[in-house]
């Protein structure tokens, strides 16, 4: 074996991840403008992982998947809205059906609304929960099972650092933080059947599902709240979730990690 193997070997050959939210714009391809569920789908792919692309229309997880398959890797894509339990069990239905078993999981759904507690409907409030955290908490339920029959797996969900900065959302920042609690839940409660469960919580990371519609100065304002004058990209996402995944991180869980470069370090631009 030789060393440059070793320095590659994130352990996931063979495995079988499911990634949601990794569709993305047909356009974004390879660039740094990459959403953070399709970068973390190919680079898993990268490292020999079979992939199971979830996404809310199939032409864009479609998208996705030729990605990877024009690569060498191996996907196929899943339409699922993930906030309906149903649909979490199909995505875990079809993906032991066509690979026979679950290794990994990163939730990767979520979207933030503005508003305080005065402003917000009860139904935007519930409908924000159903999206950001019960999303999670559904494939969790159908994916851990799955994890536990082969083993063990490993799990990574998408939260934000607005859960530890609130800024201008107030039911996004709620919910953000209940990613962290969930998080920290499931490495307690599996932790004993061999699940790892681990956050990454993003600060300002550019990808083009949720920026798109960001002003040359609202980017500029976010790049200067990072101390390395700079935002991050879907890739930077994808890296992190990857060794999460891994057998790299194999004695990590129940962490909430700011991949924020260096954001929450200093106060927020309000």
């Amino acid at each position: 074996m030789s060393f440059e193997h070793i320095a590659n070997d994130y352990g996931l050959m063979g495995k079988v991840a499911i990634v949601s939210g990794a569709g993305g714009p047909i356009g974004d391809g390879l660039e740094e403008g990459v959403t953070n569920g399709r970068a973390t789908a190919i680079l898993l792919a990268r490292a020999g992982a079979k992939v199971c692309v979830v996404g809310r229309t199939l032409e864009l997880a479609q998208h996705t998947v030729n990605i990877i398959q024009q690569e060498g890797g191996e996907a196929f894509a899943h339409v699922a809205d993930v906030t309906k339990e149903a649909e979490c069990k199909a995505v875990v239905e079809a993906t032991m059906a066509r690979y026979g078993r679950v290794d990994c999981l990163d939730n990767n759904v979520g979207r933030s609304a503005p508003g305080d507690v005065v402003e917000m409907s009860l139904e935007e409030w519930r409908n924000m929960f159903a999206l950001n955290v019960d999303s999670m908490m559904l494939m969790c339920k159908y994916a851990i099972p799955a994890m536990v029959a082969g083993g063990g797996g490993s799990i990574v969900n998408i939260g934000s650092l607005r859960s530890i900065r609130p800024q201008n959302s107030t039911v996004y920042s709620v919910t953000k933080g209940a990613v962290v609690a969930l998080t920290a839940t499931l490495a307690a409660d599996h932790g004993a059947q061999g699940i790892r469960a681990n956050c990454i919580i993003l600060g300002p990371v550019f990808t083009p599902n949720i920026n798109r519609n960001l002003t040359p100065e609202r980017r500029r304002l976010r790049a200067e709240a990072s101390l390395m004058k700079r935002e991050g990209s879907g890739w930077d996402t994808g890296h992190l979730a990857r060794f999460l995944l891994s057998e790299q991180s194999k004695f990590m869980t129940g962490q909430s990690i700011c991949l924020d470069g260096g954001a929450s370090l200093v106060g927020p631009s309000r």
